[in-house]
């Protein structure tokens, strides 16, 4: 990660290759991965940042977690690999983890706050 403060206007959260064909059956294969503390999928809670899939069908996932100390650290960007990997068309999968932006609760869809009480 670079000591480079960023560009006004550069968006902290690359943009996800929304477009391709593959997006939509990544994005589902993703809401099958839950936080065992809290029940809603982790991408309705806002940690799946970017879904980069290039023209080889290799995908890149960069997320997060609700807090740096979260007990399943080690092992949720497996299980966001293992959800996405056994996919038709997906030759490729990497999974990262970035603290930055920091997570918060405004990231989490409608449905996640419903779910959770929170509207």
């Amino acid at each position: 990660m670079s000591d480079e403060a960023p560009v006004e206007g550069t968006p902290m959260i690359a943009p996800s290759s929304t477009n391709h064909p593959l997006y939509e059956s990544i994005v589902d294969g993703i809401r099958t991965v839950y936080d065992p503390e809290i029940p809603v999928n982790i991408y309705d809670l806002g940690l799946i940042y970017t879904i980069e899939i290039n023209e080889e069908s290799e995908v890149l996932v960069i997320m997060t977690l609700t807090a740096p100390g979260c007990p399943v650290a080690g092992e949720m960007p497996g299980w966001v690999a293992e959800a996405i990997e056994p996919m038709p068309g997906v030759k490729q999968v990497a999974v990262e983890l970035t603290w930055e932006p920091p997570w918060g609760m405004d990231m989490m869809s409608d449905e996640a706050r419903l779910e959770l009480g929170f509207m």
